[in-house]
């Protein structure tokens, strides 16, 4: 299974790849994951892209295509299959991820688009809390921690992103709009895009995945 979720901030990529990656044993390849493994490795595309981000600029397309195309190459990325949350964000990362794909002879099978009222973002992202080493999410009402405070997985603690003020929110899907929304039209065009209201349930929402896909 080779997939691509795309939606805006909140709108419900990294809970529907968390429960496509338990039980279907495929990868979530996160590029803001990834971004945080080859700068802890301090890599040279970690110090890379830190150098970037330590100015407060955006990490350039080739830096973030060769992070992915890295982890795309590995034997049991390639074995098991993968979601892609958080790219590619641009046209040249779309065109340049299919590139990649056939060099290695693994044509994207679906691309789902997750859709939802943006008042309804906005008001799942203000009650988000981020783990401050790990980067696993919380939200204070639906998926609130064991323990308050602290990250379930490393024990970290946790903490409301400055980004995910009602403003910032907005800002940001405005931002998602501009740059990603035309990367939607390019996988219509290529025929692979399904589009799913992930305003429901999760678990409503995966079905409706699994459906559109098969």
């Amino acid at each position: 299974m080779r997939l691509i979720f795309i939606g805006p901030p909140g709108v419900g990529k990294g809970t529907q790849s968390a429960l496509f990656a338990s039980r279907m044993g495929i990868f979530t390849l996160s590029s803001g994951e990834i971004f945080r493994k080859e700068i802890e490795a301090q890599t040279d595309l970690g110090r890379l892209a830190q150098s970037y981000i330590r100015h407060g600029d955006l990490v350039p397309n080739g830096v973030t295509i060769e992070m992915m195309a890295k982890r795309l190459r590995e034997p049991e990325v390639r074995k098991k299959g993968f979601i892609l949350d958080g790219f590619p964000r641009t046209i040249r990362q779309a065109e340049a991820l299919e590139e990649i794909l056939t060099e290695l002879d693994m044509p994207l099978e679906s691309v789902v688009s997750l859709e939802v009222d943006v008042q309804l973002i906005v008001d799942r992202l203000k009650d988000r809390l981020g783990c401050t080493k790990c980067g696993e999410n919380y939200n204070s009402k639906s998926k609130p921690p064991t323990r308050d405070g602290f990250c379930d997985k490393c024990n970290s603690p946790l903490m409301v992103r400055s980004d995910d003020q009602p403003d910032a929110i907005r800002n940001r899907l405005e931002s998602f709009r501009a740059e990603t929304a035309p990367v939607v039209d390019f996988y219509e065009n290529l025929g692979l895009l399904r589009r799913v209201d992930s305003s429901r349930d999760p678990e409503q929402v995966y079905q409706e995945i699994l459906k559109s896909i098969q």
